[in-house]
């Protein structure tokens, strides 16, 4: 039978992360494949590795390096996740999302989620970033939602609306900010898949005709996660590789590695200014 985390066991990581750090962050970053780079420029920084945590899960793919990173940036106390875990590394759903209900449990307000995506809009490239407007959680809908099991009525209610899963307000700062450095940011819908295989050609020609942008192994359910508890959400997905919508292309892992140094300096440009702006 499944077993869910308590909010006892929470709690638990919670007050082990309070533990090691100064003041409690008003903004979680994570950092998905290749974009670990923003977290060097974290100022007085406390470094906590994922293992020294009860019950947070290890990351064991390339590009995570597995550490909470808490400390100054940009006249903001954060939280950066320098490095996440996914559904395919066979952990539990309410595993995955942890760090998020940790986050919670801190007071943040604020989640920046990024991730590596392969594009699957015709129009994007290698090397784009992408505004996050909507989500589609396939994997949820095929019955891995995060918020199944008993509800955490403390944090949330049990029937949450994801309407407006990515917040306005913190899409048109990353807007502004983008256009007065002169990135272009695309913008779209997400999908969530569990992986680990890349996707097929006819998996993405169905992709697209769902409307899908871009689609990745992470992010929507710790989304949901977020605004089950009430965070407001700004996502970033960086265009790692072009959907092989005719196979005539193998994506591999090391594209998404080596697409990520492109990528990093603008995700962090706009993180960097938003975080100014708010």
């Amino acid at each position: 039978m499944q077993t869910y985390l308590t909010l006892d066991q929470i709690d638990q990581v919670t007050e082990a992360v309070r533990a090691k750090i100064n003041k409690e962050p008003r903004v979680g970053i994570i950092l998905g494949s290749g974009l670990n780079e923003l977290a060097a420029s974290v100022k007085n920084a406390v470094t906590i590795p994922y293992g020294d945590l009860p019950y947070w899960p290890v990351s064991t793919v390339e590009g995570h390096v597995g550490r909470l990173v808490v400390g100054e940036l940009e006249g903001q106390y954060v939280l950066v996740m320098q490095g996440r875990v996914h559904f395919y590394e066979g952990y539990s759903m309410d595993r995955v999302t942890l760090p998020v209900r940790v986050m919670q449990r801190l007071g943040l307000e604020i989640m920046i989620v990024t991730n590596a995506a392969g594009g699957v809009n015709p129009d994007f490239v290698p090397g784009d970033v992408m505004l996050i407007t909507d989500n589609l959680n396939l994997m949820g809908m095929s019955g891995q939602n995060p918020l199944m099991g008993p509800n955490l009525d403390e944090i949330g209610p049990r029937f949450p609306d994801m309407s407006q899963a990515y917040d306005k307000e913190l899409g048109r700062l990353a807007r502004k900010v983008a256009s007065e450095q002169g990135i272009l940011l695309r913008e779209g819908v997400y999908c969530g898949l569990s992986g680990p295989s890349f996707e097929s050609p006819a998996d993405l020609r169905f992709l697209r005709l769902a409307g899908v942008d871009a689609v990745g192994m992470s992010t929507v359910p710790e989304v949901i996660v977020a605004r089950h508890g009430g965070l407001r959400v700004l996502g970033i997905s960086g265009i790692s590789n072009k959907a092989n919508l005719d196979g005539s292309t193998v994506t591999t892992h090391q594209e998404v590695i080596e697409a990520g140094k492109i990528i990093t300096p603008k995700i962090e440009t706009i993180t960097r200014g938003v975080l100014e702006a708010i």
